[in-house]
């Protein structure tokens, strides 16, 4: 008779395979991205597609703050073409870092969902960063 889990046959080895080396080429963790971020040069550019607000208040060491409406043609040419970006927003709850790899890839970039976001980061222990106001802003 089998459990919950059990009750649905797994995938024959070879399926699982080619369903799991692909779900790999969509995403990366946030283990991955730190590890990475401690490279001399690393290979990708993270973007965290939260609202500039939002970036200032915390964000991932290195992050670039690009709010997903803010991914277009002219601001994305700065970038080598076959440059590779890793995108983020708030956490599993949040929707925006897949809209925003959607765009990228529209715009024929390379793209890949650091699961997890801003929670996963934190859930990880690793700390954020924030944008200190210049002298004489207000707020």
């Amino acid at each position: 008779m089998g459990t919950l889990v059990s009750h649905t046959k797994a995938a024959e080895s070879a399926v699982a395979l080619q369903h799991f080396e692909a779900m790999l080429s969509f995403e990366t963790d946030c283990w991955d991205v730190h590890e990475s971020l401690q490279a001399a040069e690393p290979d990708f550019i993270l973007l965290d597609v939260r609202s500039h607000d939002q970036y200032a208040a915390g964000h991932v060491p290195g992050a670039v703050s690009m709010p997903r409406g803010k991914i277009i043609a002219s601001r994305m040419a700065i970038y080598a073409g076959d440059m590779l970006f890793v995108v983020y927003c708030a956490g599993p709850h949040c929707n925006g870092a897949n809209k925003a790899a959607v765009r990228l890839a529209q715009l024929n970039l390379s793209v890949k969902m650091m699961i997890g976001g801003v929670t996963g980061w934190l859930d990880e222990g690793f700390l954020l960063t924030r944008v200190e106001p210049e002298p004489g802003d207000a707020g």
